[in-house]
C-alpha cells in the first residue's frame, strides 16, 4: 500500500456516449494513497502521445510519480508511452491480463464515475462532457467522504497526509550527504578497508 502523496499513480479508460451515439473516452488517473482523482481526460479518442502529454502537464502541477498502474491496452504499451517512460525515469507496472482487481484503486473511482455522472447524464458534446466531468471530479475530490480514509474527503487527506509527514533531510537542516558520511565510515568491506 502506498503511504504517501505520488508514490503510485493507477489510471484506467471509462467509455461511454454522446446523446447522438458517437462514442467518447475519459483518462482517469488516480493517486492511489490519496485516492485524489487527478485527472478526467475527456475526448472522443486518446493515444498513448496524448496521454503522456496529459501526464505531464500532471506533472508540472503536482510531482512526479514513482510509479504508475495500468492495465496492457493498446494505448498504454505504445511506442509513446515506453518512451516517455524512459525519458522520465517513471516506473511503470502492466497488471496481468483479465486481472482489473490488481488495479483496485482506479477501477474502484471508475464505478463511482460511471454510477454517479456517466449514467445520470446525457451528453450532448463533447464540451458538456467534459464541464461536467470535471465538475464531479472536483465534487469527489472536496467534498465526497471516502471510507478508506477515515470518513474525509481526498483532497482533505492528502493535505493532512502532507502536514504530518517529517520534512525532507535539507528542511530539518541536515544533510542526506552527512548520514551518507556517516554510514560510510562505520561500514568496512571484508579486507577491513572502509567503503
Amino acid at each position: 500500500m502506498p503511504d504517501r502523496a505520488n508514490q503510485r499513480w493507477s489510471l484506467d479508460f471509462v467509455s461511454d456516449a454522446f446523446e447522438d451515439g458517437q462514442r467518447f473516452r475519459v483518462l482517469c488517473i488516480v493517486d492511489d494513497c490519496t485516492r485524489e482523482a487527478l485527472a478526467t481526460v475527456v475526448n472522443r479518442s486518446l493515444s498513448g502521445a496524448r496521454m503522456t502529454r496529459e501526464l505531464d502537464d500532471l506533472i508540472r502541477r503536482r510531482g512526479q510519480p514513482d510509479m504508475i498502474v495500468s492495465d496492457n491496452g493498446t494505448e498504454m504499451t505504445s511506442h509513446a508511452v515506453l518512451r516517455w517512460c524512459q525519458d522520465t525515469g517513471v516506473g511503470w507496472h502492466y497488471i496481468a491480463p483479465g486481472k482489473p482487481m490488481q488495479n483496485a484503486f482506479v477501477e474502484s473511482f471508475n464505478g463511482r464515475l460511471r454510477d454517479e455522472c456517466l449514467n445520470e447524464h446525457i451528453f450532448g458534446n463533447l464540451a458538456e462532457a467534459r464541464k461536467i466531468i470535471e465538475n464531479w471530479r472536483i465534487d469527489y475530490n472536496t467534498q465526497r467522504p471516502h471510507t478508506s480514509l477515515g470518513g474525509l474527503a481526498p483532497v482533505v487527506y492528502a493535505n493532512l497526509n502532507r502536514a504530518t509527514r517529517p520534512a525532507s533531510l535539507e528542511l530539518r537542516k541536515g544533510s542526506a550527504q552527512q548520514i551518507l558520511t556517516a554510514t560510510k565510515s562505520t561500514e568496512k568491506n571484508r579486507n577491513g578497508f572502509h567503503t
